[in-house]
């Protein structure tokens, strides 16, 4: 009864967007998208192929540096 006279609030909190509306994914979700490992991922970025934002401890990496680096040729290996 009280459902019909009080509707239900709003629930605040996190905004839930899909992976696909993202800005930023974190190194975990970016190496999937690469279908690389993490700590390849943690090569590229260590060696400025792939550029981060840090906020606080996290770290991550917008979806427009994952396509601009899909996009171009590698020819040399990743680690080693």
């Amino acid at each position: 009864m009280s459902d019909e006279i009080f509707p239900s609030k709003k629930r605040r909190g996190k905004a839930e967007l899909g992976p696909e509306n993202k800005l930023l994914v974190g190194r975990q979700e970016a190496a999937a998208l690469l279908s690389i490992s993490q700590r390849a991922l943690d090569y590229l970025v260590a060696n400025k192929h792939l550029q981060v934002r840090r906020i606080g401890a996290r770290v991550l990496i917008p979806r427009s540096e994952l396509y601009r680096f899909v996009r171009g040729d590698h020819p040399e290996r990743l680690a080693g």
